[in-house]
């Protein structure tokens, strides 16, 4: 739904909500591990945060960078940044399906658990072949709504900033998943972009879409709550009389 109405909006809060709501369904509400649940969700809130704050420091320091080194001329800065940008957006994708990858496998494998294929937590290599090829499709594929909301329609995206949200955001991500912590790369990515425009064009921000993402941001998890527990119920308790 959010991939037609072009709002990027986070896996990670869609999983989790899910999750919880088919839990809740098929065990009750004392199966959901509530303290582990909200460690996750303070990371969630905190991470765009800290992304929109990281994003602004290191545009404002590339900013004074530039003028220091004396070089303002528009065309050179854009081809230097853009080469630069080749090597940001590769260490970017590379952070994304570290964490966002792991979610997908950690529920395949939750699945495969719960349904006694296997006894522990490795995750089988079909799992991750699954996973890492899924992931290269859909962005590949699918992700061309979403693009073009987040390169065009939130700031003007040029080399230079382009540059410090990527470099923002694999920070942010890659430091989450040393940690261990899921986080929304969308709400990551977002985030960086929006601080990084707020230095070059504070004003040509469309604060309106911003608007948006966040409301979706908002109601992700409680709808996917309420639609994990309806389907559940529906699939298993009145049609498979579970």
């Amino acid at each position: 739904m959010t991939w037609y109405l072009a709002i990027p909006s986070s896996s990670s809060h869609t999983l989790l909500g899910s999750l919880a709501g088919a839990v809740i369904a098929g065990a009750g509400l004392h199966a959901v591990n509530w303290n582990g649940f909200t460690q996750i969700i303070i990371i969630l809130i905190l991470s765009p945060i800290i992304a929109f704050a990281l994003g602004y420091l290191i545009m404002v320091l590339i900013k004074y960078i530039i003028l220091w080194s004396g070089n303002k001329s528009r065309s050179k800065l854009n081809r230097m940044f853009r080469t630069l940008q080749i090597l940001s957006a590769g260490l970017l994708s590379y952070s994304h399906g570290g964490n966002d990858a792991q979610k997908a496998m950690g529920i395949i494998v939750f699945g495969l658990v719960a349904a006694n294929y296997q006894s522990d937590l490795n995750v089988p290599l079909w799992v991750k072949i699954s996973a890492a090829l899924a992931m290269g499709l859909g962005t590949s594929i699918g992700g061309w709504r979403i693009i073009k909301t987040i390169s065009g329609k939130i700031v003007k995206i040029e080399p230079i900033n382009g540059f410090a949200a990527d470099l923002t955001s694999s920070l942010v991500i890659q430091f989450s998943t040393h940690i261990g912590k899921p986080l929304s790369t969308t709400h990551v990515i977002s985030s960086a972009i929006i601080g990084t425009g707020s230095v070059m064009r504070f004003h040509e921000v469309q604060w309106a879409t911003v608007g948006r993402m966040l409301i979706t941001w908002i109601i992700t998890i409680p709808i996917s709550i309420a639609l994990a527990f309806s389907i559940y119920f529906i699939l298993f308790r009145l049609i498979l009389g579970q």
